[in-house]
């Protein structure tokens, strides 16, 4: 049972981690293809696969046609009653009143984490969402490389960075931002091991890399744990699988021969 200790989230998922032993999120991505009972259908898995992960990622895919508070909020309830924290990826990219209002709502509706996409800055930018957080007890988790492959068009391009007077990757300078603003986390997708290895350098074990992508974008889970991710988010590998439970079992047993004792 969820008991909404206050403790950070960072902590909150290292807990889960080591009680459950998996690192996997499971994100309940369901494609648009009609389904009648998303709901249910959503339930339904996460019924089945809550034992064998350290928590649940939802996106636009269900919010959007459930609501937030009518329908989300029972995908929440049941996680929490599980024990497992929530997280919402609704990548927060706007001016600091919009994206405060958009902090505010998810977490009024249960969602333990945010995640926010640092492009926009810090000044009337990501400034309110930590702020919300913060008041809130709450956590937020920076996007510092996307998992799909035009990632490099905005991640990866060379920037100027005016306090060093230096060309920088904009990734890196990303996960500077994620160390300096204390991050609870930082997404770097598992398609990209050598990126996940670089920012993982800047970080260290500071601020904890989330990766995306194993599986259905081709993400492999032994080159994303050596390079040093945290916590891996498997979502249509597993929610389009004939047997879901067996699909992240067997993701699950490879991940769990980097988790330390």
């Amino acid at each position: 049972m969820w008991q909404g200790v206050s403790l950070s989230f960072k902590l909150v998922m290292n807990r889960s981690l080591r009680e459950r032993r998996s690192n996997l999120i499971l994100a309940l991505d369901f494609p648009h293809n009609g389904l009648p009972h998303l709901l249910s259908q959503s339930m339904k898995i996460l019924k089945k696969t809550y034992p064998h992960v350290c928590a649940v990622k939802i996106n636009h895919h269900l919010v959007l046609p459930l609501g937030l508070f009518n329908g989300v909020q029972k995908i929440i309830q049941f996680a929490h009653n599980q024990g497992l924290p929530t997280i919402m990826d609704c990548k927060i990219n706007d001016i600091g009143s919009t994206n405060r209002v958009i902090t505010e709502y998810y977490y009024e509706a249960g969602f333990d984490a945010v995640i926010a996409n640092p492009f926009v800055g810090w000044d009337e930018g990501m400034q309110p969402v930590f702020e919300v957080a913060r008041q809130m007890g709450k956590g937020v988790i920076l996007l510092v490389y996307m998992s799909h492959k035009g990632a490099g068009e905005g991640y990866g391009q060379t920037v100027f960075n005016a306090e060093t007077k230096k060309q920088v990757l904009q990734y890196r300078v990303f996960a500077e931002k994620a160390l300096s603003w204390n991050a609870d986390g930082a997404v770097v997708g598992a398609t990209y091991p050598d990126k996940i290895r670089e920012v993982h350098a800047v970080l260290g074990d500071n601020v904890p890399i989330y990766s995306p992508g194993i599986g259905a974008q081709g993400g492999d889970v032994d080159l994303a744990m050596k390079a040093g991710a945290r916590y891996l988010i498997v979502g249509r590998t597993v929610m389009l699988a004939t047997d879901p439970v067996e699909t992240l079992k067997d993701i699950k047993k490879v991940a769990q021969r980097y988790l330390e004792d």
